[in-house]
């Protein structure tokens, strides 16, 4: 089989706030032999929060992202919800209007970039589910994760607009019942908790505007988990990841209980699956303990 090469986008987060992931998805992607080309000129896509501010130049800045992968010739990969959809939004923008795509290409022209649309936009969940297959992943499992009930938080942008995203993807997913996160902790032996919130804002992105609406929103997810019976928390966003594992104190608070459990990351619960070895998926990065491993 030919080996699979991907450009990584690695957004801010996983280089900064969460290197635990930026870690442990080296870590999956050299188990999976999977080959990956980082893009190191590469810059933020944005966060959701240029674009209510400047949407022209957050195009020309998600349009020069992808024009490096473009210079590679591969696929992107993203490891962040919100990277995704911006720079999922970007492409869908530009391919599908001649003269937008023109002017920003104006702009690229002053640093000798051109965007050309020819680059392929995937989240590493989906580039795993649809280029590797969960049949070959479940084979491949060295320690099934059986003891395990697993709550996964798909978080808002890998599912929403679901236009958008199943034009993007391979897999076909519903925002309201999606399952590739479910899929593949089951692929990984654990057991999913389906639980209300699973598919609801983590709050990230309200939290500067409205942070007791952010801490009900996290509150109420780690405690639809936890009444679900789960051990922890997976999810493939590091913004969501932030929220559940950083702020139980103000969750808390927020919904009147006791809330907290350890939240991995998507891949490091696919390296501890695969038999990854533990120092390098970065555990002990996180505030809310894993320590059941």
């Amino acid at each position: 089989m030919k080996k699979l090469k991907y450009a990584l986008f690695t957004g801010c987060t996983a280089k900064q706030s969460t290197p635990e992931q930026y870690m442990s998805t080296l870590a999956v992607a050299d188990k999976l032999g999977i080959e990956l080309v980082e893009l190191t000129e590469a810059s933020c896509c944005g966060a959701s929060h240029l674009q209510d501010y400047d949407d022209f130049l957050s195009l020309v800045l998600n349009a020069r992202n992808i024009a490096y992968a473009e210079k590679h010739g591969l696929t992107m990969v993203t490891i962040c919800n919100t990277c995704q959809l911006n720079t999922a939004m970007t492409k869908h923008r530009l391919d599908n209007d001649a003269e937008l795509k023109a002017k920003v290409n104006e702009k690229l022209e002053e640093v000798g970039l051109v965007y050309k649309g020819t680059s392929d936009i995937t989240h590493f969940l989906y580039a795993i589910i649809d280029d590797i297959g969960l049949d070959k992943i479940a084979k491949m499992v060295e320690t099934p994760l059986s003891q395990f009930n697993i709550a996964p938080f798909y978080g808002c942008h890998n599912i929403r607009p679901s236009e958008l995203q199943n034009e993007t993807h391979k897999t076909t997913e519903s925002a309201y019942r999606p399952t590739s996160l479910d899929d593949l902790i089951i692929a990984c032996g654990g057991s999913n908790v389906d639980y209300e919130e699973k598919t609801k804002c983590c709050g990230f992105h309200a939290e500067l505007q409205a942070p007791k609406t952010a801490a009900i929103l996290a509150g109420k997810a780690i405690a639809g988990a936890m009444d679900g019976n789960a051990d922890w928390m997976v999810t493939p966003c590091p913004l969501c990841h932030l929220k559940l594992d950083t702020q139980t104190a103000h969750a808390s608070e927020a919904v009147g209980r006791e809330v907290s459990l350890p939240v991995l990351h998507m891949q490091q619960m696919l390296g501890l699956a695969l038999g990854c070895p533990q120092e390098s998926l970065g555990l002990k990065h996180h505030l809310t303990k894993v320590n059941f491993v």
